[in-house]
Parts: structure tokens; C-alpha cells; sequence
């Protein structure tokens, strides 16, 4: 399974982010990139806006990334938990790596108000087809 799990994010570009503030959810589409043990998300936003304003009040998320156009649609969500890259050179490391395989985000990314933005996995849930789940708890 594991296999799997990190072949369904080696292969995604975009994932949906859930926030939540206030008993009020909210989903936004995300552009993202993943470290080589699989264990931290990366991706870029803007602090003005619902999203982050929404994290900055309960930095827990909950991710889905799917492969919902192949023959076996597979299904990953992620819980995790926001933390705000602001040292560098993590942070210009981060935002190379966003820009390389996103290059749509640069000029959100070279903007003042942008952040990058990390999800420490806390727990998956990998669903392989329609029947077969397998849940695991990271930390």
C-alpha cells in the first residue's frame, strides 16, 4: 500500500484542501509538492485569504488527492496539521521546488502577502478502488 500512496503523490499536481473556522468548512484547490519521505506537503498562498485566515485560527486540514479519471480511481486523504515555513533557506528551497513543478505559482509565490505552507501528516486513509481501505496513523 505504501507504494501506492506515494506513487498517487509523486503523480498528483493538485490536491483539495479542507479548512475550518467557526464550524464552517471551506475547500480550496491547491498546487503542491512533496519532501522524499513523504511526510511533510508543501504549497504557496496568499495570507489574505479565507484559507489562511482559516488556519491561522485551527491549523488542522484535512487533504484529498485522487486519481478519479483512471479504470481503478484511488482516493487519498490526508490529516495534518499547518505550519508556516518563514526561515530561510527552507523557505527559498521550498518555493524553487513549488515554482519547478507548478510554474503557474511564481507570480503568486513572488508576491509580499504569499506564504509557503507545510502539512505535517498525521494520518491517511488510502481507498484503492471501491472496497479496499487502508487507514494508518502517522504520529
Amino acid at each position: 500500500m505504501r507504494e501506492d500512496i506515494q506513487s498517487l503523490l509523486r503523480a498528483g499536481r493538485h490536491c483539495v484542501m479542507a479548512t475550518a473556522a467557526d464550524n464552517k468548512p471551506y475547500c480550496s484547490l491547491m498546487a503542491y509538492v512533496v519532501n522524499d519521505d513523504y511526510t511533510r506537503i508543501f504549497m504557496g498562498t496568499r495570507r489574505n485569504t479565507r484559507k489562511y485566515q482559516n488556519l491561522a485560527e485551527n491549523p488542522l486540514v484535512s487533504l484529498l488527492m485522487d486519481s478519479r479519471d483512471q479504470h481503478q480511481p484511488q482516493a487519498l486523504t490526508i490529516e495534518g496539521v499547518i505550519e508556516e515555513i518563514d526561515q530561510k533557506p527552507e523557505k527559498d528551497q521550498i518555493r524553487e521546488a513549488l515554482v519547478s513543478r507548478h510554474p503557474e505559482l511564481k507570480s503568486l509565490l513572488d508576491s509580499p502577502d504569499a506564504a509557503i505552507i507545510s502539512v505535517r501528516v498525521k494520518s491517511v486513509v488510502f481507498l484503492n478502488g471501491l472496497t479496499d481501505v487502508f487507514r494508518q496513523q502517522i504520529e
